[in-house]
């Protein structure tokens, strides 16, 4: 492979990875600007403060699904591929958009409103804690040498793009649709974007070239002494205070 081509190579690399990255930001972070109108649709009340304080406890419930998620993703995805981890982490991405965006309202299901869309935001949570830490991990492994900062750094580059873009993307519909409308179904358009672009991310993803822990195939001897032990013995200083 000539140095042009496996340049070309990590630049579709990047672009392939972060635009899933993209997404799955954007979908984890769109519900906090319509937060207001999916009160109103999933939470209806007398005081539209306590509509308003459900939905947001809604949204904060995916936060709290963040670490487990990058705990049990991040041990699938070291056992299975980073390939194969990123592309799960888009799947459930994927579900619980979908299952806010199209589930009807309070006033048609009833309660199974409002529970569907906590699944869907649990969902989301679980998805989004390997997410980032996977892209990161992804990144830096094709990083080249002396690069491998700039690669990592559009992990986060394209979760700023996916914020702005979703704040932006309001501003335009705020603007064009009447207050009335966009509590109605206004707020629906773009978590229906977002679930509009999921397939053609996933045939990005399903082509990336798989990525495994180096230190998985380097079999170290049972009795080797492992590294921060042996940092303790040589420099005298405890590892535990060193990585803090």
């Amino acid at each position: 492979m000539t140095p042009l081509t496996n340049r070309k190579s990590k630049v579709w690399s990047v672009v392939r990875v972060s635009s899933g990255n993209f997404l799955e930001m954007y979908d984890f972070m769109v519900f906090g600007y319509y937060a207001s109108a999916i009160g109103n649709a999933f939470f209806p009340g007398g005081n539209p403060f306590v509509s308003l304080m459900l939905s947001l406890m809604t949204f904060g419930a995916g936060f709290l699904m963040r670490p487990l998620g990058a705990i049990v993703l991040g041990a699938y995805t070291d056992r299975h591929g980073r390939r194969a981890g990123l592309i799960l982490t888009l799947g459930l991405m994927s579900i619980g958009i979908i299952s806010i965006a199209c589930v009807p309202g309070y006033k048609t299901i009833g309660l199974l409103a409002p529970l569907l869309v906590l699944i869907g935001r649990l969902l989301q949570g679980f998805s989004a804690g390997m997410e980032l830490g996977g892209v990161s991990v992804y990144l830096a492994e094709i990083g080249t040498l002396g690069h491998k900062g700039f690669y990592v750094s559009w992990q986060s580059a394209s979760q700023q793009v996916a914020v702005m873009f979703a704040a932006l993307l309001g501003v335009v519909l705020s603007s064009v649709l009447p207050p009335q409308k966009m509590m109605l179904w206004g707020w629906r358009i773009p978590l229906l974007l977002g679930c509009a672009i999921v397939p053609f991310l996933f045939r990005l993803r399903r082509s990336l070239q798989d990525h495994r822990v180096i230190g998985s195939s380097v079999r170290r001897s049972p009795n080797a002494c492992p590294p921060c032990a042996y940092k303790c013995i040589s420099t005298g200083t405890p590892a535990f205070f060193s990585a803090m």
